[in-house]
């Protein structure tokens, strides 16, 4: 596997695996993941996986005092490197699918007319490519559930806003460049707005709280607002 570390601070360790978003990364990402959550080690606090990226943070006391360790981050690299010598990708594990229902347009998605006319089609061909698609999560970050989504047709890319908006309501589907992803919570954000969900992504009383995850993958099925009034009702 490369890699190379990156010390920040005093307290943690980035572990890059390279500077692009593809499928192979996220495997690695996802490979090393797996392991820390099935082998906590003893001096780690958390660790934070991104696009290409897994960070450590660690409590340099507890190597300093339990293992009479004097320089925690070199034990730290070193503990990393063999690790990482051992761990191997399983590329054959089936990803879990999860399709989220979208009422697109009108109030929920106020930029859907904007990115149609910015890439020369109608609404409905935006719908129609938006939805044909499957998605993969690469991450969840900026808000608690919000999944960085990859697989986007570029027919129906648009920029940001140039200024954002205060307040997103939650569960709002947008766009941004060639990314899509759902705000889980009311937010302020500067994404082109499609359409909503009535699918809660985050649930704060669950044992886990997002309903996606890395790795998963999505794909968006068109309901009318009628249907999505019903499904609110049964989400609560």
């Amino acid at each position: 596997m490369k890699y190379s570390l990156h010390p920040l601070g005093e307290m943690a360790v980035m572990i890059e695996l390279g500077n692009e978003l593809n499928l192979e990364i996220q495997q690695k990402v996802l490979a090393i993941s797996s392991y820390l959550e099935d082998n906590p080690l003893e001096w780690m606090v958390e660790y934070i996986p991104a696009f290409s990226t897994v960070t450590i943070f660690y409590n340099p006391m507890i190597i300093i005092n339990h293992l009479n360790i004097d320089t925690p981050i070199q034990y730290v690299c070193q503990q990393l490197h063999q690790i990482l010598s051992h761990i191997t990708i399983n590329q054959h594990t089936e990803p879990r699918v999860v399709e989220i229902p979208v009422c697109y347009g009108e109030e929920f998605g106020p930029d859907l007319e904007t990115v149609a006319s910015m890439n020369g089609l109608t609404t409905e061909d935006v719908i129609s490519i938006h939805s044909s698609a499957e998605y993969t999560v690469y991450m969840i970050g900026f808000a608690p559930g919000f999944p960085y989504l990859g697989g986007m047709s570029e027919k129906i890319a648009a920029p940001r806003l140039p200024s954002p908006r205060l307040k997103i309501p939650e569960r709002t589907v947008g766009i941004a460049g060639k990314q899509t992803g759902v705000y889980p919570i009311a937010t302020p954000g500067g994404w082109q707005l499609i359409g909503r969900t009535p699918i809660k992504l985050f649930r704060p009383n669950d044992k886990v709280p997002s309903l996606l995850n890395a790795g998963d993958k999505v794909r968006f099925k068109p309901i009318s607002y009628e249907e999505y009034v019903e499904w609110e009702g049964k989400e609560g």
